[in-house]
């Protein structure tokens, strides 16, 4: 009731049957009667006002023996807003950054665990992550969400961290960009901190520029290896340096590359 209503209450109650018992007060009396109905009127309350509680019809009780209700549907689920995406399993990898993807011309090739790349599955390349790491990937531009397993190595592109199979792009909205902002999260398979892993500092397509520079960093860093891999543009050899525990470990070693060498450093899984 508004400060407006509360005064227009006590005066209809000043003019009711009370009114007649008030007259024969003395007059001082009547006077501060008047006086305490007047503040009344005047005193500023805020009030929020809420609609009732809707109180459930009572549901009658089955027959003895009948079957029970069958449960109402459950509304069809559909891919969150990004507001809205799952947390990733507790204790799992969660990383953010730009996904791409790929498919001809490497459709039908093999992928770094040897099985033949299909571009219709739903798989992803990652640097770092273990073969066989099923993952959940939600583009943070539109909130659709695909997961994937992990079957290949990549992408060795900077600002990129994972390659996304052709269908797995199309299931997140993102082929007509062609990259997009996503979230990752590893939500089974083996321990992604288990393992080893080393600093990718180069590819070379001449085996001779890749051998040079091995010289060059054996002289100052250890374990420093070449990796042949074959792809659709031809035969290439990665330089890499390191064989470490951990990968915040790879990260530091890729930082001291990158700043007194100049390279362009990826921290990869060691998988051989």
């Amino acid at each position: 009731m508004s400060r407006f209503e509360s005064a227009e209450k006590a005066a209809e109650t000043l003019r009711g049957p009370r009114r007649r018992r008030l007259t024969r007060l003395p007059p001082f009396r009547f006077a501060w009667a008047l006086c305490v109905i007047f503040a009344a009127g005047c005193a500023h309350h805020t009030y929020q006002t809420q609609a009732p509680a809707q109180i459930p019809a009572p549901q009658p009780y089955p027959a003895p023996g009948a079957p029970a209700p069958a449960p109402a549907p459950s509304a069809p689920s559909g891919p969150p807003p990004a507001v809205e995406r799952q947390p990733a399993a507790p204790g799992m990898y969660v990383e953010e950054g730009v996904a791409s993807w790929y498919g001809v011309p490497f459709n039908g090739r093999r992928t770094s665990n040897g099985e033949i790349y299909d571009m219709h599955d739903m798989t992803a390349a990652h640097r770092t992550l273990p073969f066989g790491a099923m993952v959940r990937v939600t583009n943070l531009t539109n909130g659709r969400q695909t997961e994937v397993r992990v079957n290949d190595r990549g992408p060795f592109v900077a600002n990129r961290i994972i390659d996304l199979s052709l269908a797995a792009a199309e299931s997140i909205g993102m082929i007509g960009t062609g990259t997009a902002t996503v979230r990752l999260e590893m939500v089974a398979g083996p321990n992604p901190l288990e393992g080893f892993f080393g600093v990718q500092v180069g590819a070379f397509s001449v085996q001779d520029n890749a051998d040079r520079l091995r010289a060059r960093l054996a002289e100052r860093y250890s374990s420093v290896t070449i990796v042949p891999v074959s792809l659709p543009n031809g035969r290439f050899y990665r330089v890499r340096v390191g064989r470490l525990p951990s990968e915040a470990a790879a990260r530091a070693l890729a930082e001291q590359l990158r700043a007194n060498e100049q390279f362009v450093t990826f921290v990869v899984r060691l998988d051989e």
